[in-house]
């Protein structure tokens, strides 16, 4: 039986074939497939497939992995499901066996002075990783059981900081689709190429351009494995359907040089898009994400600076949609800092008080000040003005005045900056020894991604100008980047800080006692304030839902918690925090008149309160177990 590739037929002889190749204008490989060679110089002939999409590049007979052309991923609905570089037979078979020769963990050992095995990834956090990946790929329930019931094991193995190494190596560890792709040659494309993901519901979207992966830089195509690390959490924690959830990046090149010059580097390899064109091409994948999927709740992630706002203040009137760097960030250094009053034994409204010294000018520190100063003013009666006067910024310049020479260049990169800086000019640029003695505040944030920053000077002198147990919030990640270590924050302190770092650290012990080193994760925050805006389909996620989910994180913390000095409910099940805030996020929506999809979400909080709504959530969340599985036909019960 001939096997047909439309109106070619392959069961030609060599010399016609020759003939058609010669006489065509078109290269026949790229218009059917069917010249690739053999050993030995034959023509393949062309097979009938009766699969497309995802399901044909889950099959290992017919899948070439990246060896599809162009014209095949079109045609068989595969663009956008595989990354847009393209590797034929032998170039995969030099892949595999350069692992085979030498494993992951190995050659990670041989890397000692790679950023994130310097931070303490060791490569036996690289072989669990290994090993989970493998678990995800044949057996997703087991793998969310897994992640679920060891969660505070597990979580820093598949988001970070193991994630951040999964990222920057993710050209070489690609083996198996996941997410969606897309780059400027999609251009026009989108609105159809969401098609070929399989399925109909979709709840909630992570997409990243990887300009900006954690504190590591431009990874380029590698920034898909933050939004896959995202989404774990918001099936583990949060208990969205996996089969709801896509990882999405958006490729448009990358400022990497080591990228730029790698041989193995998927992504495009060309210089970042940048002007209209780039967000021109981000507006389009919003607008097909909305059109395939119009409830879905689309997060942001790992966008460096200059765009994360822009792209921020574009959408989030339109969109059900946020920003976790700069929006996630905060609400969880919010809530880490309502945890420390409450170490000290007072009320959120203490937080007006405070005096601020935030090491850091980019989108992150933005986001952390901007929603600082909104929870200040909004629930505790200080004008915009007062609440900015609580705050002093440094960057790598020193401190910053209003007679800073590019203040409003900066304002591209850290919205209202102005309205932060310090008036007096004699102050630009002073450093941060002096303005811990100037200022003697009572909070210390980095932000800044300069390892080390904390000198050990800089934590004797907060702690010599602070009556009050200083809190250090040393945020910046990887470990190798953090400002300080919780040992060297409570050595320099006396053993009185209150200690959150974004990296993990070991609890320290002073005279016997254990001091908790809480580390200041998003992942407290994003699946619960995701969770509230997702399901109770809210429409926007308003600065009063964040800061509503920063002051539920703290209504968790117990006093076996306080008794340690953490700032976080380190002893609440993490499906527990999630419901609670997003009980707490569609509340607040409720309060602010945010007019929500859900009727039945709503009518629970209506007739049950908030018992009623977190039981009504509790419902809804996706648990991993084994369900009794019945087969229907193609076309029946569609």
């Amino acid at each position: 039986m001939a096997h047909l590739v439309g109106t070619v037929s392959t069961n030609l002889s060599q010399s016609t074939i020759n003939q058609i190749l010669k006489a065509s204008s078109v290269n026949l490989q790229q218009r059917c497939g069917i010249t690739s060679k053999m050993h030995g110089g034959k023509y393949l002939k062309a097979e009938i497939v009766r699969k497309k999409g995802k399901n044909l590049v889950s099959d290992p007979i017919f899948n070439k992995g990246l060896g599809f052309p162009k014209s095949e991923r079109d045609r068989l609905g595969i663009r956008g499901l595989v990354p847009p570089t393209q590797l034929n037979l032998s170039e995969q078979e030099s892949v595999i066996m350069e692992e085979f020769k030498l494993g992951w963990a190995a050659r990670a050992e041989r890397e000692p002075d790679d950023e994130i095995i310097k931070s303490g990834v060791n490569p036996d956090n690289i072989r669990k990783w290994k090993v989970l990946q493998s678990v995800q790929d044949r057996n997703e329930t087991l793998f969310y059981r897994l992640l679920q019931d060891n969660f505070l094991q597990m979580a820093p193995i598949i988001y970070t900081p193991t994630v951040g190494w999964a990222c920057s190596h993710f050209s070489h560890l690609y083996r198996r689709p996941r997410g969606m792709y897309f780059c400027p040659d999609d251009k026009g494309e989108m609105a159809s190429m969401v098609y070929n993901w399989e399925s109909d519901e979709v709840d909630a979207v992570v997409v990243t351009d990887g300009s900006r992966v954690l504190g590591l830089g431009d990874l380029g195509i590698g920034g898909l494995g933050i939004s896959i690390g995202k989404l774990d959490l918001y099936v583990a924690a949060g208990g969205f359907h996996p089969r709801r959830v896509l990882p999405c990046v958006i490729d448009t090149g990358t400022a990497n040089k080591k990228l730029l010059a790698d041989p193995r580097y998927l992504g495009l390899k060309q210089p970042r898009m940048e002007g209209e064109e780039y967000y021109e091409l981000i507006d389009e994948f919003m607008a097909a994400i909305k059109l395939r999927w119009p409830r879905a709740l689309i997060q942001f992630e790992d966008f460096q600076s200059k765009h994360a706002i822009k792209l921020l203040m574009r959408y989030k009137q339109d969109y059900l949609m946020f920003n976790d760097d700069i929006q996630g960030t905060a609400a969880t250094v919010l809530a880490g800092l309502y945890g420390a009053l409450r170490v000290q034994g007072l009320g959120p409204e203490a937080l007006k008080d405070q005096k601020f010294v935030i090491c850091g000018a980019g989108s992150a520190g933005s986001g952390v000040l901007l929603t600082i100063r909104n929870a200040i003013t909004k629930s505790y009666g200080l004008s915009k003005t007062e609440a900015g006067n609580r705050f002093w910024i440094i960057d790598d310049k020193g401190l910053i005045s209003k007679s800073r020479s590019n203040l409003a260049e900066m304002e591209d990169l850290f919205y209202d900056l102005s309205s932060f800086a310090v008036d007096d000019p004699a102050l630009e640029g002073m450093g941060l020894v002096d303005t811990i003695k100037l200022v003697k505040p009572n909070i210390l944030i980095g932000l800044s991604g300069c390892g080390g920053l904390f000198t050990d000077e800089v934590l004797t002198t907060m702690a010599e100008n602070c009556p009050s147990p200083p809190v250090i919030f040393p945020l910046s990640n990887p470990t190798s980047r953090s400002e300080c270590t919780a040992e060297q924050a409570q050595r320099c302190t006396g053993g009185r800080a209150i200690f959150a770092s974004g990296s993990p650290f070991d609890d320290v012990t002073i005279e016997g006692s254990v001091v908790a080193s809480s580390q200041c994760n998003n992942r407290y925050i994003f699946p619960g304030l995701a969770l509230g805006a997702a399901l109770g389909q809210t429409g926007v996620v308003s600065n009063a839902m964040i800061n509503r989910a920063a002051e539920a994180l703290v209504e968790l913390i117990e006093e076996e918690d306080l008794a340690r000095r953490a700032t976080f409910p380190e002893t609440a099940d993490i499906r527990d925090i999630s419901c609670h805030l997003a009980a707490r996020v569609f509340e607040q929506a409720i309060n602010d008149g945010i007019k929500a999809g859900n009727k039945l979400m709503f009518d629970a909080y209506n007739e049950g309160g908030l018992d009623g709504l977190k039981e009504y959530i509790h419902s809804k969340m996706w648990v991993p177990d084994y369900r009794p599985l019945v087969y229907l036909p193609p076309g029946k019960g569609e």
